[in-house]
């Protein structure tokens, strides 16, 4: 972590739940925000050590360009959850380091990491406060099959893949409901984002 006139701050949440809505607020409010799903396609670039012991790991996942098959790599991992352990295992370290770098490099006094797996990739200790976004399955389904094209099924084998309320709350500092409208998410993210600045 950089020096004690930084503030680093790990977002997280489940898939659906309204993260990214937050993240941008956070963005808008002057933090500096690095995006871990970012991070995590520059590290399987063709060619990075990381995607190559991917590919020593899942057959079929990588296409004729060399790159990675998102798509295929999906399949495997969503319905499998040993095989998204694997998947974890291999990638996490890679994240890490690039992470660490980045705030390391930032010049800003305000740090948002925005990591779908914060805790599990043990990013949360690189933070000062934690912050998680949680909504109702009902809801982070209908967002997911509205921004991803997904069938319910498959909506829900991505939830399923993923740690239930008690997982995130358990875990983190502060927690923003993200069941309401727009204006509401908003709202609750400004007043948390004061709290995080002002006290």
């Amino acid at each position: 972590m950089q020096g004690c006139d930084t503030m680093v701050v790990g977002l997280t949440g489940q898939t659906g739940a309204g993260k990214t809505t937050v993240s941008e607020i956070f963005a808008r409010n002057g933090f500096d925000v690095i995006n871990a799903d970012l991070v995590a396609r520059e590290i399987v670039e063709p060619g990075t050590p990381c995607l190559n012991e991917i590919a020593a790991q899942f057959s079929n996942v990588i296409q004729s360009d060399g790159s990675l098959n998102r798509k295929a790599l999906g399949q495997i991992v969503f319905t499998d959850k040993k095989q998204l352990e694997h998947l974890n295992r291999i990638t996490h370290p890679y994240l890490m380091e690039s992470i660490t770098a980045k705030i390391k490099n930032s010049a800003s006094q305000w740090i948002l990491l925005d990591a779908p797996t914060l805790f599990e990739s043990g990013a949360d200790s690189l933070c000062n406060c934690t912050v998680a976004v949680l909504a109702d399955q009902q809801t982070r389904k209908q967002r997911i099959m509205l921004r991803d094209d997904l069938t319910e099924q498959q909506a829900m084998d991505r939830i399923s893949s993923q740690h239930g309320d008690d997982f995130y709350k358990n875990r983190s500092n502060y927690t923003i409901d993200a069941n309401g409208s727009l204006a509401e998410l908003k709202l609750r993210s400004l007043e948390l984002i004061n709290q995080i600045k002002y006290g």
